[in-house]
């Protein structure tokens, strides 16, 4: 399997605020900035979510192309839409995006605790995503915040509803789903298939710089961003997500990673462009 490393930045979400941090990016046009800006930093995929314009989380269709023809605009970044929206969307809303044929799509493994709040993901639903992003030549990343989600994904694997190569995104940390401890983190690897690819990450600052050091030791890929953490460090707001991509891609290399450009991830995962 290739050895170079995919850092994805996850800029926006749908949860941080710029009241939580101000440079938090929030318009089409400070979203392809800000994407460019991680691209520039070792980033070889945009995690994107887009927001109106008073920062409330949307999955509509034309926002979302704006955006991407502002990216595209500015660099050759792949893009990973969400199709996890927010707690309160329908799963039609949330599967929008994925009728503009990004080249990669997140598709959540089973329902989830948020918090206060959850994200239903049944297997009818699920199934009905996967369907979508075969019929779009989309790549799912497929989200894992539990062990229950993995052996579900291997429903959809058996099914004939995905294509190799498998890629994973390990979500830890999320208050009411698996906490991030590295032997939960090597546990769930272990359940993947042979030969998949994972991202994993923890959420909030101390689980997200953590496991950048025990996803590389697994051989895995890495997420930063500010939907996963606002911090560079303990009471300091990291400046932008092009700090987090940095010291990402540091790390990486002090551990003998070549960092992956984003034609290397078209390469490894196989992607179609539009």
């Amino acid at each position: 399997m290739d050895n170079k490393l995919i850092i994805t930045c996850a800029i926006t979400g749908a949860e941080t605020t710029k009241a939580m941090n101000p440079a938090l990016p929030i318009t089409p046009e400070e979203i392809a900035q800000g994407a460019f800006e991680a691209y520039e930093a070792g980033a070889s995929v945009l995690h994107l979510h887009v927001r109106q314009d008073d920062g409330t989380p949307t999955q509509d269709v034309a926002v979302f192309r704006k955006a991407m023809d502002l990216i595209r605009a500015k660099c050759d970044i792949v893009i990973e839409t969400t199709t996890g929206g927010a707690a309160w969307m329908t799963p039609e809303e949330r599967l929008q995006p994925v009728t503009l044929k990004p080249e990669m799509a997140s598709l959540d493994c089973g329902t989830v605790n948020f918090g206060d709040e959850y994200i239903v993901n049944t297997l009818p639903i699920m199934r009905q995503f996967a369907q979508a992003m075969l019929d779009h030549g989309v790549r799912p990343t497929l989200e894992c915040f539990d062990l229950g989600h993995v052996y579900a994904s291997h429903i959809l694997i058996k099914e004939g509803l995905l294509e190799e190569p498998y890629h994973y995104g390990l979500v830890l940390n999320v208050p009411g789903a698996a906490k991030y401890e590295p032997d939960v983190m090597e546990f769930l690897v272990r359940k993947l298939p042979k030969g998949a690819f994972f991202t994993a990450f923890g959420i909030g600052g101390k689980a997200n710089v953590d496991s950048i050091y025990a996803t590389i030791a697994l051989g895995g890929h890495v997420r930063v961003g500010f939907e996963d953490n606002i911090y560079y460090s303990k009471g300091r707001l990291a400046a932008s997500n092009a700090e987090l991509v940095e010291r990402a891609a540091r790390i990486a290399r002090d551990c003998g990673r070549e960092l992956a450009r984003p034609e290397d991830v078209r390469r490894m995962l196989k992607l179609r462009r539009a």
